[in-house]
């Protein structure tokens, strides 16, 4: 099977590390793509950025599906443009947010989010109460932005570490999520400091894209994420007009 990585912002250097987290799991006679989208913020870290980035991933899933891909993944922990994506295709496409609750919500009663910058935590909140998870999930932040990971490593590491220890010791933590797909590398080595379990979002979306493929499902297209109904579209906009998705008159 292909599975899309995509990095909603322009770095690339965390394009090159989402595809080491995603390959790092995934089964052999897997292919794990991961892509830059042709517009994007140079990170995302506000709704304004969430916003801004949606139309490069739905440009890139538009491709995904002209050059064959199985399966998609968006990697940024706010999960953003999700549901318009799910729209887009057949494919099953996988929020690394999304994944990873759900997956820690199997290990643990009792799941934080250690995500980055104050401003953050909203954002991050109204996502946990659309999956219905606030019951069971706190979210702390960090002073750490998402090209810190790239300009110092250790001191991120060092911020990322004191808040883990306080969603465990204070919040009553017993697993936590990792808010931010430039904080993969970081996982193994929390988890065998707090003895908890600490999940990067990257690596759980591979394997539940995987799962999904290989059990032979795609998104539902009986109503909510039915294709996009077909109509004109302008500017930098316009090709999402020009021609039916992949797989629409199949659907249909």
């Amino acid at each position: 099977m292909k599975i899309m990585i995509i990095n909603p912002n322009s770095s690339q250097d965390m394009t090159d590390a989402d595809a080491v987290a995603g390959r790092s799991v995934a089964r052999e006679g897997t292919e794990v793509v991961a892509v830059t989208p042709d517009y994007a913020p140079a990170s995302i870290e506000s709704f304004y950025d969430e916003y801004l980035c949606v139309p490069g991933i739905l440009n890139e899933i538009r491709k995904g599906d002209q050059q064959g891909f199985d399966a998609y993944i968006i990697a940024c922990y706010g999960d953003p443009g999700l549901h318009a994506a799910r729209e887009m295709t057949d494919k099953p496409v996988i929020g690394i947010a999304e994944a990873s609750l759900y997956l820690a919500c199997q290990l643990a009663a009792r799941v934080a989010i250690v995500t980055i910058i104050p401003r953050f935590r909203v954002p991050v909140e109204d996502m946990v109460a659309g999956y219905g998870l606030s019951h069971r999930v706190s979210v702390r932040t960090s002073p750490v932005y998402v090209l810190d990971v790239e300009r110092d490593y250790e001191g991120s590491l060092e911020k990322l570490r004191q808040e883990c220890y306080r969603a465990r010791d204070e919040d009553d933590a017993e697993a936590i999520c990792l808010g931010c797909a430039g904080f993969a590398e970081f996982a193994d080595g929390l988890e065998a400091e707090l003895g908890i379990p600490v999940l990067d979002g990257v690596v759980c979306a591979t394997k539940m894209a995987e799962a999904i493929v290989e059990i032979g499902r795609k998104t539902s297209k009986y109503k909510t994420y039915r294709y996009p109904e077909q109509k004109s579209f302008t500017g930098m906009l316009q090709q999402f007009g020009t021609e039916a998705p992949a797989g629409r008159a199949a659907a249909e």
